[in-house]
């Protein structure tokens, strides 16, 4: 965006700055006489969005937010990259819930992730997604916090195909 405004600026001084000629016949034009011209608009394209990505923490990822990449399941990186949703990428987060931790961890996560999915979209899944988690595990042993943990709730093509939108609400 800045370089279509600084270029249609110096597109706008090179045409009022550009004039032909005034013949040495005829006498140069007076402001007085000459009605006022407005010069033309400049016409610009609307600017296409720059794709953005950022490298986050995991833990950091919120709803909405669209991933490259995930970390691997042994966790030697837990970083992400968060991409816009309007371009290819791997995953989408749709819903982030404070957890306890127990045994049935695993169940307890897909049955959060199966109401956020519906939360988020307005439909349950109908297939189209395969619903996965990743898990924030914040235990601090020596507070009492019934809700340890956070379960962060991403959605990827059922096919494992790149997604290249945002999941329809």
């Amino acid at each position: 965006m800045r370089a279509v405004v600084i270029g249609s600026m110096s597109l706008l001084a090179v045409l009022t700055g550009c004039s032909s000629p005034t013949p040495a016949s005829e006498p140069p034009a007076t402001t007085a006489s000459s009605p006022a011209v407005a010069a033309p608009a400049p016409t610009t394209a609307p600017a296409t969005p720059i794709p953005t990505t950022k490298t986050v923490n995991f833990v950091e990822l919120q709803a909405g937010d669209c991933v490259a990449d995930l970390p691997p399941s042994d966790l030697s990186s837990v970083s992400v990259t968060v991409v816009d949703c309007a371009t290819p990428h791997l995953a989408q987060v749709f819903a982030r819930r404070d957890i306890e931790v127990n045994a049935a961890l695993n169940d307890v996560a897909n049955q959060v992730c199966a109401a956020g999915f519906s939360e988020y979209a307005g439909r349950p899944n109908d297939g189209s997604y395969a619903i996965t988690y990743l898990i924030d595990s914040n235990q601090d042993r020596t507070s009492n916090n019934p809700l340890p943990s956070t379960v962060i709730c991403l959605a990827q093509a059922a096919g494992g195909a790149t997604l290249h939108t945002p999941i329809a609400r």
